[in-house]
């Protein structure tokens, strides 16, 4: 069974410095019907204005991961991490007993671009911890690289719960697939360009979520960037 969400069904929020679509509910956007898909919990969407940010503020018990697709992120937090996120890393944050960060727009003459999302970890109280990897773009290209995982596999980084991501970069004649696991969910959302996946047709911020399917197959794209999630229910 295919769910589609489009993408201008999205929350959004307009904070002047941050322009924000939300996936699922958060914040002051609230919906019963789109909660989350299993345990991926958060997918905004965020625009953040040159010399602007997010100060300070704590989570616990969850796994954040950044996906940064124009710009420059900063990070700072209580464990001692600083750094800045460009196109094509990946940064895990687990929040555990607790983590306070400020996020920033590094990048001085333009918006940052980037994903923020949330997983309910497998395990609550663990230690913070913080991971940070790139991925380039030529072995996203044409094919789905696994960039999260809770092992770690294939150089991605490790998260604390059940569920694996992916990256791809399709176009023109490409065509890619991921066996599936009908007992789970798989959520697919388009980042931007056009594809069909599993014979519907998508656009930039639309998704869907994929129940009960054993195969995932993505193709007629046209300058896409896609994110895949393989989840627990």
């Amino acid at each position: 069974m295919l769910k589609v969400r489009k993408g201008q069904d999205r929350g959004y929020a307009d904070h002047g410095w941050l322009k924000s679509f939300h996936s699922f509910s958060f914040a002051d956007y609230h919906d019963p019907a789109h909660m989350g898909v299993g345990n991926l919990r958060v997918i905004n969407e965020d625009r953040i204005a040159p010399g602007t940010g997010f100060g300070t503020h704590s989570h616990r018990d969850m796994e954040i991961v950044s996906y940064v697709l124009e710009g420059a992120l900063g990070h700072k937090d209580s464990i001692g991490n600083g750094a800045t996120i460009v196109p094509g890393e990946v940064q895990r944050m687990s929040a555990g007993t607790g983590i306070a960060h400020s996020e920033h727009n590094a990048a001085a003459d333009q918006p940052t671009h980037f994903l923020q999302i949330w997983l309910l970890p497998s395990q609550r109280g663990i230690a913070p911890g913080y991971e940070q990897k790139a991925f380039a773009d030529a072995d996203k290209r044409g094919r789905l690289r696994l960039v999260a995982a809770p092992d770690g596999r294939d150089g991605s980084v490790t998260i604390h719960a059940d569920a694996s991501m992916y990256a791809g970069l399709l176009d023109a004649d490409d065509r890619t697939a991921l066996v599936l696991d009908p007992k789970r969910l798989a959520y697919v959302h388009l980042v931007r360009g056009q594809a069909r996946v599993n014979g519907q047709a998508l656009a930039a911020g639309d998704a869907v979520t994929l129940d009960g399917e054993s195969r995932l197959e993505i193709d007629q794209a046209r300058g896409a960037e896609v994110i895949v999630f393989d989840l627990a229910r």
